[in-house]
């Protein structure tokens, strides 16, 4: 897991990723500002008292939109992902398994499809987790542990799925379920990190196509062997 982790990492400087790079980090910043926003107008409708009630509630809004971004990261990263998965996927493919079959393209639509669904279960999730900030010692374990679930089932399908059914990637994941984890976890930890966050759709989509070769060929061979 970890080699493949930074493998994927050290894959997004060079230059043939450079490109992709630009246009996610682009892309993700873009959504990301548009979201805070959008927030910000919403809050503002509603903080029009007068005086140092509206200064405080000001503070205390900004405090939380900064809190609110980190939550938004993780649905926003896997819409992105969802657009150049097809790109990062090529270039590992090319790269690193030059002998293997390629995979197929998941088409911009039935990844925006998939990467939606996972997008308003993550923000869903998130919701839930909020409330949870207020009870010491569960709120970050918390966080983790269902973003680390759910982006970890989310990128490993979005990758799985060029190279077999969704039922079958579904499977797959199931076989698999706690390295997948332990990756989301990975995945969750970057997201948490400001600045570091906007690398995350490139990075958890490199990282899960090397985790699912892996898988795959892991399976092969043991077949192979009984």
């Amino acid at each position: 897991m970890f080699f493949a982790a930074t493998k994927a990492f050290t894959q997004l400087f060079s230059p043939r990723f450079r490109a992709i790079l630009f246009r996610s980090l682009g892309l993700t910043i873009a959504l990301l500002v548009v979201a805070i926003v959008a927030l910000t107008t919403l809050f503002g409708a509603f903080a029009t008292l007068p005086g140092w009630m509206e200064w405080t509630i000001q503070i205390v809004g900004g405090f939380g939109l900064f809190i609110g971004s980190i939550f938004l990261i993780g649905p926003i990263t896997g819409l992105i992902a969802s657009l150049h998965l097809d790109d990062i996927a090529e270039e590992i493919e090319r790269s690193d398994y030059p002998n293997d079959p390629e995979g197929r393209s998941l088409g911009t639509l039935d990844g925006l499809k998939v990467a939606l669904k996972f997008g308003l279960l993550v923000i869903g999730v998130n919701i839930l987790v909020l409330f949870l900030l207020l009870i010491p010692g569960i709120n970050i374990m918390a966080f983790f542990v269902a973003n680390g679930y759910l982006l970890g089932r989310e990128y490993f399908e979005l990758a799985a799925l060029r190279y077999m059914p969704l039922a079958d990637a579904q499977a797959l994941r199931q076989d698999n379920r706690l390295r997948v984890f332990l990756s989301g976890l990975l995945i969750a930890g970057m997201v948490s990190v400001p600045l570091l966050n906007l690398l995350t759709p490139l990075f958890a989509t490199a990282f899960m196509v090397h985790t699912v070769k892996s898988v795959i060929r892991y399976r092969t061979t043991s077949v192979l062997e009984t």
